[in-house]
């Protein structure tokens, strides 16, 4: 492992990891530059163990042993103090190590479902903190596979990552062309599609649970509006949770982990 230590925040080696509160900057450099943001030592852990590389990783000296203990190939490990730290990024990096991580190709969907008996499908959820929790809800509750809608945001964003305890590495996940092609490859695949959403007609989620097919693909919705249209005519089954005290739904990361439960295999 090469460490440096380097006391100047414009230090060009540091440029993946400078300005990391401008949104628009993130999306180009995460999910277009080839490179994600890994936060902390368990995270970093995480993604090296599902076999992603680290293009260079930045610490505090205070976490410099925990990264010793992970990075065993020729990569660059600078070393910054906290106030270099905040100043590169634009927030306390309190977990105290970051790492610039190459992006993975994406495996076909095919390849992702195979054997999967439950997958979960996300369409166009734009918040990061709740595609990370539903991920963690995905590993936690014994979903096989995520899919990801063409809009959905980035499963590698920092945020999602963080949110997610870095289960983003360890559920196999990977994206779905739009509708007209992904309802035939799930139902190909053997996956009965169960949009979570309320509408006339909707089961309601024991009852569906109850004739539990042998594959289900679980479909959420965008924050806000819900399930597309489309999602909704892809679909075979919609699924309500039956709700109470005049509340009409659930956050979708918590909805996800009411279904998930319900629907876990037993």
């Amino acid at each position: 492992m090469r460490a440096t230590r380097i006391t100047d925040p414009a230090d060009d080696r540091l440029a993946d990891y400078r300005d990391l509160t401008d949104v628009a900057l993130r999306r180009v450099l995460e999910p277009e530059g080839g490179l994600y943001i890994a936060e902390s030592a368990k995270v970093i852990a995480r993604a090296i163990a599902a076999g992603h590389r680290p293009r260079s990783v930045l610490v505090q000296e205070k976490w410099l042993a925990d990264i010793e203990e992970l990075v065993t190939d020729p990569v660059p490990v600078y070393v910054v103090t906290p106030d270099i730290a905040e100043a590169l990024t634009g927030y306390a990096v309190h977990r105290g190590a970051l790492a610039a991580m190459h992006r993975p190709v994406l495996p076909a969907v095919a390849e992702v479902v195979a054997g999967a008996r439950l997958v979960v499908v996300l369409e166009d959820i734009v918040d990061h903190t709740n595609v990370g929790a539903i991920f963690r809800a995905a590993a936690g509750l014994g979903a096989d596979a995520v899919l990801v809608s063409p809009r959905c945001a980035d499963p590698l964003y920092r945020r999602s990552v963080r949110v997610s305890m870095g289960t983003v590495f360890q559920v196999p996940w990977t994206r779905l062309p739009e509708w007209s092609e992904a309802r035939g490859a799930l139902h190909d695949a053997g996956f009965e599609l169960a949009a979570l959403a309320l509408a006339d007609g909707a089961v309601t989620l024991d009852a569906f649970s109850a004739r539990r097919p042998e594959r289900v693909a679980l479909i959420l919705g965008a924050e806000g509006d819900g399930l597309s249209r489309k999602a909704l005519e892809a679909a075979d089954t919609v699924v309500t949770v039956p709700m109470a005290g005049g509340v009409d739904s659930l956050n979708v990361a918590a909805a996800s982990a009411v279904a998930l439960w319900e629907l876990r295999a037993r």
